[in-house]
């Protein structure tokens, strides 16, 4: 008889040969293939979770470092502002220091020139007493010399002053 297909005993042994042949085979490519290659996807899923992980770590600590930063930048903006201060602090103490010495040093070279000046006006003034004393010498020897009346002394005492001239009795 002959069958459509040709389903015979050998048809089926093959058949079942073959399912065996595609069972073992599976089963040793998965135990040889599937297998590592799940695990080295596995590995890799695990080493990509950990990069991102590390990644998403970092980033954290990157923007804890940056805040850090900035707050030790804006405390050493302050350190120089107050640092600034102080030295202007003491700068202006400086220049206080310095014109309050400049107008001591002013008054002492003012007061040492009056007191040099007072003794320029007494060495003046006793030049001038001894001229008064001499030009009266010279006088009162003329007048024992003359015996002059009057009008005479007077004469002479004209002339004496102008002489010694006005300017020494007016000052």
């Amino acid at each position: 008889m002959e069958r459509l297909f040709g389903l015979d005993a050998q048809l089926l042994f093959d058949a079942g040969l073959l399912a065996l042949n595609m069972l073992v085979l599976f089963t040793a490519l998965s135990y040889f293939m599937f297998n590592p290659v799940k695990n080295m996807l596995e590995k890799r899923q695990e080493r990509i979770t950990n990069d991102r992980n590390q990644a998403i770590a970092d980033k954290n600590d990157a923007e804890v470092l940056k805040k850090e930063y900035e707050d030790k930048l804006k405390g050493i903006q302050k350190e120089a502002e107050e640092i600034l201060g102080d030295a202007r602090k003491r700068a202006l103490k400086n220049e206080e220091r310095i014109v309050g010495e400049a107008k001591e040093e002013a008054a002492r070279i003012i007061a040492h020139a009056k007191s040099e000046a007072e003794l320029e006006k007494k060495k003046a003034a006793d030049d001038i007493k001894k001229e008064i004393v001499k030009v009266a010498t010279l006088m009162a020897g003329k007048v024992v010399a003359v015996s002059v009346d009057e009008k005479t002394q007077d004469a002479l005492v004209e002339e004496t002053l102008k002489e010694i001239g006005d300017n020494t009795w007016l000052s």
